[in-house]
């Protein structure tokens, strides 16, 4: 099983994770605005996770990590 962490405070919430994502898990957090205005994203379902790595490799501010 893989975790993906976001580190929300890097986070722009470009949303270039949501889209590259092949299981459709990565989601801009609605609900949370972190202290540079975004909305970060979040892995809405963990247990789903491939660890593909592709959110992460993605990420231009290098803010998702994938641990195995």
């Amino acid at each position: 099983m893989a975790y993906v962490s976001v580190d929300k405070m890097f986070c722009k919430g470009c949303g270039l994770c949501v889209e590259v994502c092949p299981k459709g898990i990565m989601a801009l957090d609605m609900d949370t605005i972190n202290a540079k205005g975004y909305h970060p994203a979040v892995c809405t379902d963990q247990d789903a996770c491939i660890a593909c790595m592709s959110c992460a490799l993605m990420c231009p501010d290098v803010a998702i990590t994938i641990e195995r």
